[in-house]
């Protein structure tokens, strides 16, 4: 097994993964990685298996890729396949049942996106002022299929620092022909009270059904709030993640920071992503259906049992 393992490098096709498709998601990229783990490699023990699978996981965690993603993704699939029976097989048998239910659990995941698209465009009406955070790739599918239902809108995108990634959202959204200005990030309070609603993706989702996001989501939410805008959030339930923030000190680290920056001062480096409480959430639209924040625990606990 070992000459196996060393023979396929996960770091490597994770990014292939990754590079070879824009519009994937870490997390998914990441299950992709794990199936292709378990179709090259093979096993002489069920502890060997879940040995293998958890190094490969290690190895993707320590890429500069989102990391709520990939842990909350690898989790649930590890969950879901080994969900089989297995005993009284052999361990290519055993395999072969994983490989199915990964390539099974897999599929639901590549549908998710387009579930909550059409989820979210029935909130979308003629004539509605859209305001979205940076580039978010359910967003962008669910503003295109309203547009595709000949709904006329607008949105303002977040130019998002220091990327910049509302600049490659607002060319997406263009090319659907749909009416978007590129705003500055400090322009949000001032563009607010010109919009109906919030969009917004999500990196992941915690058990309290807040969010972990891009920075900057956080201030987006309170202004909201504060002028009584909706605030949807848009994320499928391969994000929802076994945590319980109360703050923003209490995402770890490596949750915020770029991989290559947890070594130095913290002190001196910009979080790439923040915390944004239930409590500025009004729905949240999902692949298991439209959700209040107070539902996530429920379904986490019906995604883990």
């Amino acid at each position: 097994m070992k000459d196996n393992c060393e023979s396929f490098d996960v770091a490597k096709y994770f990014a292939q993964e990754m590079e070879k498709d824009k519009n994937l998601s870490a997390g998914i990229a990441a299950i992709k990685t794990l199936l292709m783990v378990l179709e090259k490699t093979k096993f002489d023990t069920v502890q060997e298996l879940h040995t293998t699978i958890k190094t490969a996981i290690a190895t993707m965690k320590e890429t500069e890729q989102p990391l709520t993603a990939v842990i909350s993704g690898c989790e649930l699939f590890s969950r879901f396949i080994t969900l089989a029976k297995i005993d009284d097989v052999t361990m290519e048998e055993c395999r072969t049942i994983m490989l199915h239910r990964g390539n099974v659990f897999l599929q639901k995941l590549l549908e998710a996106r387009q579930i909550i698209a059409k989820q979210a465009s029935l909130f979308v009406q003629d004539g509605c002022r859209i305001l979205t955070h940076s580039r978010s790739r359910v967003v962008l599918e669910a503003l295109t299929v309203a547009a595709q239902s000949n709904k006329r809108f607008h949105v303002f995108i977040t130019r998002s620092s220091s990327d910049n990634e509302g600049e490659r959202m607002r060319t997406d959204l263009e090319k659907y022909g749909i009416d978007c200005t590129l705003i500055l990030d400090s322009a949000i309070g001032y563009v607010m009270e010109n919009v109906d609603m919030v969009f917004v993706g999500a990196e992941g989702v915690v058990e309290s059904g807040g969010i972990i996001n891009r920075i900057g989501t956080l201030t987006m939410a309170l202004c909201a709030k504060e002028m009584k805008k909706p605030f949807y959030v848009l994320a499928e339930s391969f994000k929802f993640s076994r945590l319980y923030p109360l703050n923003q000190r209490d995402l770890p680290n490596e949750y915020k920071y770029p991989r290559k920056s947890l070594k130095g001062d913290l002190s001196k480096t910009h979080p790439q992503v923040d915390y944004t409480p239930p409590a500025y959430i009004t729905l949240l639209f999902t692949d298991l259906g439209v959700l209040t924040p107070s539902a996530v625990s429920d379904e986490l606990i019906k995604l883990y049992l």
